[in-house]
């Protein structure tokens, strides 16, 4: 695990490094070194400690060693890690020869750094275990700077091994002797990095409270260069835990402070943050304004790169093909005549990655030139003894001569980058080797050794789950296009031609990572614990659809208890299909033409169900693990010329088998919490049935009810947390999207996160001693224009550990809600009625209603999670 923020002087100065953020699934976050020296990115491929060597001069320090550390100091600083390591493993040997203890201990946690930037984690264990026992056996309890430092660096790893705990206590412990130390900031980064461990424990509300605090207390510092880079590391903080608009708030607040006190040596790295944050946001233009802010402020020629570079895949994405031209040769020139170092490496790689996505008939730099660009970075990484850094540009090289048809190079290339890569156990390349390794052998006709090498693949990302937000964004590893195109190909391969059960079985396992990775991607971090279950362990009247997108052809497996799995295929492109669930939604309204709309949604059916029809006839409930927009479509509402399909199943939505607790509601006898806003509130309309909803639900179940005034977020929180009830129900506005940041329920006094949802449900297990078995949401709605928007309601469903979630795609009149959910309420304590039962008996119900027939009121109900 990574962490943030430790305040250390070096001549009187400081500086800050920076590992960017950037959308990729998984639990880590950042680093933001303070130290000095320039406003140069370190850029590293893995975490590393957050704390940069610094001033901290033992007494006993001798001349020679001193100049030992410092050497090291700056040769890290420069991203010469392992010279770093070397140096400073040197100056441990003589420190232990002199019996000099303090020292010794101060350079083996120097070391540790050294080793963790390497991605050596046993090594920096070791390190760090000595460092701390030195500590503790020599009685240098008063050594308060060094203890934080170590401890500091021991709660690093910690977290880098999941022990998200005994990292939080540690890092309690390093800011007391911090704060002993008298160094305020570095207390403060202690702090940072205790939210970053309760956001890993999935204490969400206590982590912002947490961040709340820090910022009152850098705010009341006086203004200093110091207080410019706390601020900075609050504001990146705030960003990757999605809180944009605090992070762009937090961020201009310490850019203003840097203009007033003309901290010019900050200032850039802050631009820099802010274009960062722009970017998230989706406003290109506000971004490119604050990278060239940044480049113009930039004090030297590394920091000025690192804007120029984040210019350009602004450009790529945006510009017209001048701007891009332009900016070219200024970049190219400075990477031709860098000094050896990681900036240098991964800056060339960075600019080669972002060069391969302009159209190639307007490529501004030949092939010739960008090869020897990459060559130069090889050999600059094999000089600095960086073997992640080599294993990347190699990586990049052969992907050069792939896109280019160059199929030998490319191969030779690749296999020596994934080679480097397992060397280091650096899954993050290994994954984008053998990706590119499985796509150049595909093209050769190797289909089993491309296999091999997808299988490979996508076990890497696998493995990495937790770590995808720290891997280095400067290699252009990025969920949508380093990840997600990783399962859809592999899908595709094994289900060409006439796969069999091996290939069939294999690909439904990749269709479902998919699903995981995308959730992981959603919450930025690994989303739980998962075990894979069979359709026959979970319910035998089930069947399990897993239909997935692919360039040429929509690919549906069936998987059905005791059977064999099927397979068919649709001849028709991911352009056609997209385009047909667009048009299917916009005319799902009773105002528009219904002729159209069932055409369309028959087109659909015969897709999905048709041409597993007769196997499908006497299944009671359809799960289906849906991909892409097909998550839009409400496939109760399919029709098969004659009936809707919610007529002859039961239908459920699931994320995966692997997401889902397979326990019944059986026997329990529903408890309801049952909350909602029926009032005008915070710009949103009025729902004046919510009130009645939440009566008649009462009336039908044993309930605790919040409304209006009384459904706030605290109160929520306690009554969940303290009540034995088995049923959330809340009948209030909310919004699902594929951004977690836009993904929230509306209580009285505004918005509640899903994260923060989560962890409200999360606490009733803890506290109750099981799960709640259904949650319903009753009046939301999916983000307008958001292809991916069930994605943040499949997520609210996996996360918050609630077994079951029904939820609304669109919302309706409050009064059919009001009906349909009594129905539901009434069917659902029928003996041995299933959730997805009553649900489709309460849409019946509305169905015969001349009033609500129409699907626009009744599929708008989803029923994502376990069915039973």
């Amino acid at each position: 695990m990574v962490n943030f923020i430790q305040a250390y002087f070096i001549e009187q100065k400081s500086m800050i490094f920076q590992r960017r953020q950037y959308r990729i699934p998984g639990s880590r976050w950042p680093h933001i070194i303070l130290g000095l020296l320039s406003s140069l990115l370190v850029l590293t491929t893995q975490p590393v400690q957050a704390i940069a060597p610094s001033d901290v001069v033992p007494v006993t320090m001798a001349a020679s060693s001193n100049t030992a550390i410092d050497e090291g100091r700056a040769l890290y600083a420069a991203g010469h890690f392992s010279e770093a390591a070397t140096t400073w493993q040197a100056a441990t040997q003589a420190y232990a020869s002199d019996k000099d203890y303090l020292n010794q201990a101060l350079s083996l946690s120097y070391l540790s750094l050294a080793y963790q930037a390497l991605n050596q984690w046993e090594q920096a264990q070791q390190a760090t275990a000595q460092s701390l026992d030195i500590l503790q056996s020599s009685g240098m309890e008063t050594e308060a700077i060094v203890w934080a430092q170590a401890l500091n660096t021991q709660a690093s790893l910690q977290l880098h091994m999941g022990q998200a705990e005994a990292a939080l206590e540690t890092w309690e412990n390093a800011q007391t002797f911090y704060q002993q130390a008298g160094d305020t900031l570095g207390a403060l980064g202690s702090q940072i990095n205790q939210a970053q461990a309760l956001q890993s424990l999935g204490f969400y509300r206590r982590s912002r409270q947490q961040l709340e605090s820090i910022y009152q207390q850098l705010v009341a510092l006086p203004d200093s260069d110091l207080k410019v880079s706390g601020l900075r590391s609050l504001g990146v903080a705030h960003r990757v835990i999605g809180d944009l608009s605090t992070s762009r708030d937090i961020l201009l607040n310490s850019a203003e402070i840097a203009q007033n006190i003309n901290a010019i040596t900050e200032l850039s790295t802050t631009y820099l943050s802010l274009g960062i944050t722009a970017t998230d946001w989706g406003d290109p233009d506000a971004a490119l304004s604050f990278f060239e802010q940044a480049e113009q402020t930039a004090l030297n020629p590394s920091a000025r790169l690192q804007a120029q570079l984040s210019r350009l895949r602004l450009y790529v994405d945006y510009a017209p093909w001048q701007s891009i031209a332009e900016l070219i040769p200024p970049i190219h020139q400075q990477l031709m005549t860098l000094q050896p170092s990681r900036t240098a490496v991964y800056g060339a790689v960075n600019f080669v990655a972002s060069l391969a996505k302009v159209e190639p008939q307007k490529q501004p730099l030949s092939a010739q030139s960008q090869g020897k660009l990459l060559a130069q970075a090889v050999q600059s990484a094999r000089m600095l003894r960086d073997g992640q850094a080599e294993a990347y540009a190699l990586q990049q090289w052969g992907k050069l001569y792939e896109k280019n048809g160059q199929w030998s190079e490319a191969l030779e290339l690749t296999q020596k980058s994934l080679t480097t890569a397992r060397a280091h156990q650096a899954n993050d390349i290994v994954a984008q080797s053998a990706w590119q390794l499985g796509r150049v052998l595909k093209k050769q006709g190797q289909k089993q050794a491309a296999i091999s090498a997808y299988t490979e693949a996508v076990n890497a990302l696998q493995t990495l789950r937790g770590d995808l937000v720290a891997i280095n964004p400067d290699a252009q590893f990025s969920y949508r296009e380093s990840v997600e195109p990783v399962y859809r190909e592999f899908v595709a391969l094994l289900l060409e031609g006439s796969p069999n059960q091996t290939d069939l079985e294999q690909a439904r396992e990749v269709i479902e990572a998919l699903q995981l990775a995308e959730l992981d991607n959603f919450f930025r971090e690994a989303c739980l614990d998962v075990e894979a279950q069979q359709i026959d362990q979970v319910d035998s009247q089930a069947a399990v659809i897993y239909p997935i997108i692919l360039p040429d052809h929509l690919a549906v497996v069936l998987s059905t208890p005791g059977q064999p799995l099927r397979y068919h295929a649709i001849p028709v492109s991911s352009t056609v299909v997209e385009e047909t669930l667009r048009e299917l939604l916009t005319y799902l309204h009773p105002a528009l033409d219904n002729a159209k709309r069932l055409e369309l949604s028959q087109q659909v059916y015969d897709w999905l169900i048709l041409p597993q029809a007769d196997t499908l006839e006497k299944t009671q409930t359809l799960v289906f693990v849906l991909d892409g927009l097909l998550r839009n479509v409400p496939v109760s509402a399919l029709h098969d010329g004659e009936h809707y399909l919610i007529e002859k199943h039961a239908v459920a939505l699931s994320p995966g088998l692997q997401l889902m607790a397979s326990q019944t509601l059986g026997s329990i006898t529903p408890e309801a919490i049952v909350g909602g806003i029926s009032e005008a509130r915070n710009g949103f309309s009025a729902l004046p049935a919510v009130a009645s909803e939440v009566t008649d639900i009462s009336k039908t179940m044993s309930a605790n009810t919040l409304l209006n005034q009384e459904f706030t977020s605290e109160a929520l929180a306690d009554t969940v947390s303290n009540s034995p009830s088995n049923l959330v129900h809340l009948a209030t506005h909310g919004q699902f999207s594929s951004r977690l940041e836009d993904t929230f329920l509306l209580t009285w006094e505004g918005r509640l996160s899903v994260r923060e949802l989560s962890e409200m449900l999360q606490s009733h297990e803890n506290h109750q001693g099981h799960a709640i078995e259904l949650l319903v949401l009753s009046a939301c709605d999916t983000a307008a224009g958001d292809d991916r928007a069930v994605l943040g309601l499949a997520g609210l469903a996996v996360k918050s550990g609630a077994r079951s979630t029904i939820a609304t795609l669109w919302p309706v009149k409050d009064q059919a809600a009001a009906l349909l959910m009594t129905d539901f309420y009434q069917q659902l304590q029928v003996p041995g009625i299933s959730k997805a039962e009553a649900l489709r008996r309460a849409q019946l119900t509305l169905l015969s209603n001349p009033t609500y027939s129409d699907p626009f009121f009744w599929s708008t109900y989803t029923l994502v999670g376990n069915w039973l």
